[in-house]
C-alpha cells in the first residue's frame, strides 16, 4: 500500500504548498513538499509522489509494449498523477501514436504547469498528448473499439480512493465498459498497491486474458505492487 502520513506529526516535516477540491466528493488533494520531495495526498494517504516511480513506469512499459508496430496506437491514460506513466509511454510509443490523459481534479492539472513543472519535465507539450479534465470514466464510454490500450492509476488499487464514484471502473460494469471501449487486441492495464484475487477473477470473467505482474516496492519490506495487463482477444467478436 501507499504509505499513510496521518496523524499530523507524520505530516508536520512537510509543507504544504498548495489543496484543490475533488469534484463531487467534498475532499480535497493536498500537495506538500519536504527538500526537493514532491507528495499528494488524500485523507493522510499518499497517493503520488516525486521519488517513487518505478511501478508507474512500469504500468505504461507494460501496457504499451506490444502496440510499437501497431499503426496510430491510441491510449488513455486514466489519472495524471505526477506524469511517470506518461512519461514511460511517451517513451514507447512510435511519432503516430496519440495519448489522451483524463485527469478529474483540476488542481492536478495546475500543479503540473505549476510547481511540478519541473518533474513533468515538457511531457504535457508532446503533440502525440491530449489533457482531458474529465472523469475517465465518461472518456471510456465514449465510443466503441476506440482505444488500444487503457491505462488506469487513479486510486490505490481497483477501488474508489480518490472519489468513490471510481468504484464503477472496476465492479463488473465497469470491465465489460472498458472491454467494449477496447479494439480486438487491446490492453486494459490497472496498476494497484497490493494484490486483489476478486479483481483478478472479475478481469478473467469479463473474458480478458489476464497476467499479473508483481513489482518489487521501492520501500524494502512493503507489500509488492501490482499491475495487471487484461488483454481483450483478437478474434473476439
Amino acid at each position: 500500500m501507499r504509505r499513510s502520513l496521518a496523524p499530523g506529526a507524520a505530516l508536520a516535516a512537510w509543507t504544504e504548498l498548495e489543496t484543490g477540491p475533488i469534484p463531487g466528493g467534498g475532499r480535497s488533494l493536498r500537495l506538500v513538499r519536504r527538500d526537493d520531495e514532491y507528495l499528494i495526498v488524500v485523507d493522510g494517504m499518499e497517493l503520488m509522489g516525486s521519488h517513487r516511480s518505478g511501478s508507474e513506469r512500469e504500468l505504461a512499459a507494460l501496457a504499451c509494449a506490444g502496440l510499437r508496430d501497431r499503426a496510430g496506437p491510441r491510449v488513455l491514460i486514466g489519472g495524471l498523477g505526477m506524469g511517470f506513466t506518461l512519461r514511460a509511454a511517451l517513451a514507447e510509443l512510435g511519432p503516430d501514436a496519440t495519448i489522451v490523459v483524463a485527469e478529474l481534479v483540476p488542481a492536478v492539472l495546475a500543479w503540473a504547469r505549476g510547481p511540478l513543472a519541473h518533474v513533468f519535465g515538457g511531457c504535457l507539450d508532446d503533440p502525440r498528448v491530449e489533457i482531458r479534465e474529465a472523469d475517465v470514466n465518461r472518456v471510456i464510454q465514449s465510443g466503441p473499439r476506440a482505444w488500444d490500450a487503457i491505462l488506469l492509476d487513479v486510486d490505490n488499487g481497483p477501488r474508489g480512493l480518490v472519489s468513490r464514484a471510481n468504484d464503477r471502473l472496476y465492479d463488473a460494469w465497469g470491465l465489460k465498459r472498458a472491454f467494449w471501449a477496447l479494439r480486438p487486441g487491446g490492453v486494459l492495464a490497472v496498476w494497484s498497491g497490493c494484490p486483489d484475487r476478486a479483481f483478478k477473477a472479475r478481469l478473467k470473467r469479463t473474458g480478458f486474458a489476464v497476467v499479473e505482474h508483481r513489482l518489487r516496492s521501492e520501500r524494502p519490506g512493503r507489500t509488492p505492487h501490482v499491475v495487471w495487463i487484461a488483454t481483450r482477444p483478437a478474434d473476439h467478436g
